[in-house]
């Protein structure tokens, strides 16, 4: 672990135009710098570099950042490696944590494990190409796949001879200790438990008698190979011809610290270049399937090789994009595992598509009967959405059977309601409304009801105590306050901003709603990013002390008191983390968000602090504008005050809406409560307007 002092002297050293002008030709323009980008096909200068604010950005595609953003996003790489990476440009040593003597020795032991694969790869490479029995058994069982030797060779693909003891015995020659050739546990302690992990790299197992013997003997071998380019394991198939009546034709390397099935991909390391380049990867389900894609052309590619699709694989692809386009057979089978890993990768806020192939056609058969460009533009013409996907199958399933098709308004709706989305939501509900045959209206109730009943559920689980508590351990802690002191009350209407609101909400809201509140929420956040630890003012609590109050904890208090919660995800977690560490030692929002080792997080901040973008035009009638060298007071005020108005005002285009829907005209009760409503909006809307003034915030 990096201590903070060494990844400040990091991030002091790292000049951008120094680190980017190692992949770029860059030239000055101004006072900052221009080139091609590296991160899509650029053809003329649209990639931006700036000494003063020290971090860089593409105006064509977007991507950018911090010296250590730009490292991680060109090389492909963790934010920590990119941090050793700059360090060793730097000359700066990196000191990590002392680590124990039972933490040094499991990192030596995983190291050791590492070694071992990579001798494995090479040894069992090597007798592919090299032995005869390799070549006239291994090599020819590739050849007859039809994989030319670039392909053999970028994969590493390997042969491992039928003597089950040809492989321990050129590893112990050589010096290997026999202990991470096979698997053995270790008793460590966790949460004060004593629990088995296992350690070594499983190539081998011990026979009662003590013999250690090769578990891949007499297969052909397909390395797994992680992000960072280490050995992790193996995949060992058996040959056709023997295969019939076996029911284990592939056997991977077992669990183990250095593997974990559920959380690698085959084929991440060789795809994740042409992955970042496609923004988009095609997910498939075997070995041979990614291969044969390769060499036809199409290399942004992975395959989960048989497992559920997990929440670890999920998290790898979305650091390189958020498209995904899942390509599997065309029979029963296929259809299920589509379906099975569609739902999950929704749930975590993918696109996803789903393509099938020509009935008797995987994968690897068809990548080998077409060229890249031929596959590439198949999958265009039949990659299809998986609601509009799901919708027709469930559909065609159901036929003229009414309950069918209840059934499958249903699980359509289920499918629906676990997008994070909002605007994805929508668009979705809109479009099988129009599939289902039934009214939107209708459909966005049930996707309300169903998010509803998911969140009870997941209440309900995070309610569950895992030991036995007290009524009072079991209730929810209050927020604590965000100043230490209490305020007069004639002084804490300048905290809150003298706010009075009714609670909004705003779960009903439309698209275009969501996009208005978008463009306010963004100036709430460039407040916060730009000024976010500055003093806003100063108040005296009820002893005379003076206690300042920043831009952050302004903002947090005159939200949080009308129940304001910014709509956007990625607002959201920024002002979460903001108010979380307003209190830290040198804190600086600006600085903290644009160094954020979440690439998301860096990217936005980064927009919010551009030049593109002023908070100083704010335009009154009579023409005088709010500039930032204003009180921030006045400025936070009036941007948090702007907001609370446009959420009101679009609050009052639903509730106009609502009054003239005939179903609520018809419905005294709920009539009666949607007038009453828009009386108080009204009444809300009108104190607000007063303390605008005259002043219209921001002409978008």
């Amino acid at each position: 672990m990096i201590d903070q002092a060494t990844v400040d002297r990091i991030l002091d050293a790292a000049q951008i135009v120094d680190v980017v002008s190692d992949f770029v030709t860059l030239r000055k323009r101004g006072v900052n710098y221009v080139g091609l980008c590296p991160f899509h096909d650029d053809r003329t200068p649209s990639f931006s570099v700036s000494p003063s604010r020290n971090i860089c950005k593409c105006f064509a595609c977007g991507k950018g950042g911090t010296p250590v953003h730009f490292i991680m996003e060109h090389e492909q790489i963790t934010y920590v490696e990119a941090l050793k990476y700059l360090a060793k440009k730097y000359g700066i040593e990196v000191k990590e944590r002392e680590l124990s003597t039972e933490e040094r020795q499991a990192q030596n032991d995983r190291e050791s494990a590492f070694i071992v694969n990579q001798f494995a790869r090479d040894y069992y490479h090597d007798i592919l190409l090299n032995n005869p029995d390799g070549r006239s058994i291994g090599l020819a069982y590739f050849r007859n796949r039809g994989f030319r030797d670039d392909i053999i060779e970028k994969f590493q693909l390997g042969y491992a001879l039928q003597q089950r003891d040809a492989f321990p015995k050129a590893a112990l020659a050589k010096g290997y200790n026999e202990k991470f050739l096979a698997s053995y546990e270790v008793k460590t302690k966790v949460d004060g438990k004593d629990v088995a992990v296992a350690k070594g790299t499983g190539i081998c197992y011990k026979r009662d008698d003590g013999q250690l013997v090769d578990r891949y003997a007499g297969r052909v071998i397909f390395p797994w190979i992680s992000l960072s380019g280490k050995v992790v394991a193996f995949g060992g198939r058996l040959l056709d011809s023997r295969t019939k009546g076996v029911a284990q034709k592939y056997v991977n390397s077992p669990d183990s610290e250095i593997f974990h099935k559920e959380r690698e991909l085959y084929g991440i390391y060789q795809a994740k270049k042409a992955i970042v380049k496609e923004d988009c990867v095609y997910m498939v389900e075997g070995y041979t399937d990614v291969i044969s894609m390769h060499q036809c052309g199409v290399e942004n590619v992975v395959a989960n090789s048989g497992t559920a699709l997990s929440k670890y694989q999920i998290n790898i692809l979305h650091r390189f994009t958020n498209n995904i386009i899942l390509l599997y057979d065309g029979d029963e089978a296929g259809i299920h595992a589509a379906t099975r890993s569609a739902e999950m990768l929704l749930q975590e806020g993918m696109t996803v598509k789903v393509c099938l192939l020509p009935n008797g056609d995987d994968p690897d058969s068809f990548a080998r009967k077409h060229t890249a460009q031929e596959y590439r533009q198949f999958i265009n013409d039949n990659a299809t959405d998986y609601i509009r996907f799901k919708t027709s199958l469930l559909l065609r399933q159901a036929g003229n059977d009414p309950l069918k098709r209840g059934e499958a308004i249903r699980e359509v709706t289920k499918s629906i309601a676990i997008i994070p989305e909002a605007i994805m939501r929508d668009v979705f509900i809109k479009e099988a409304a129009d599939m289902l045959g039934i009214e939107e209206k209708r459909m966005v109730g049930y996707v309300a009801d169903q998010r509803l009943a998911n969140k009870r559920a997941e209440e309900k689980k995070a309610a569950m105590p895992t030991t036995a508590q007290t009524p009072e351990e079991q209730a929810p802690p209050e927020n604590p306050p965000m100043l230490d002191a209490p305020i007069d009350a004639n002084e804490e209407s300048i905290l809150n901003g003298q706010s009075s609101m009714v609670k909004v909400q705003r779960s009903t809201f439309n698209v275009q709603s969501k996009k208005a509140l978008y463009k306010y929420e963004h100036l709430v956040m460039q407040l916060l990013v730009r000024h976010g630890e500055q003093t806003m003012c100063e108040l005296t609590d009820e002893e005379g002390n003076t206690i300042q109050v920043t831009v952050i904890e302004f903002l947090d208090n005159n939200l949080s008191q009308d129940g304001i919660e910014l709509s956007d995800p990625l607002f959201r977690e920024m002002f979460r983390q903001a108010v979380e560490h307003r209190l830290d030692a040198d804190f600086c929002a600006e600085r903290y968000f644009i160094n954020h080792p979440d690439s998301a997080i860096s990217q936005m901040a980064l927009e919010l602090v551009s030049d593109r973008y002023q908070l100083s035009k704010y335009h009154f009638k009579n023409q005088t504008i709010i500039t930032d060298d204003k009180r921030l007071e006045e400025l936070a005020i009036e941007i948090a005050t702007s907001y609370k108005y446009a959420i009101i005002n679009e609050e009052l285009k639903e509730v106009m809406q609502q009054l003239q829907d005939p179903v609520v005209a018809a419905d005294q009760i709920k009539c009666a409560q949607t007038i009453q409503r828009y009386t108080e909006l009204r009444e809300i809307q009108a104190e607000l307007a007063k303390r605008l003034g005259e002043r219209v915030v921001l002409s978008f």
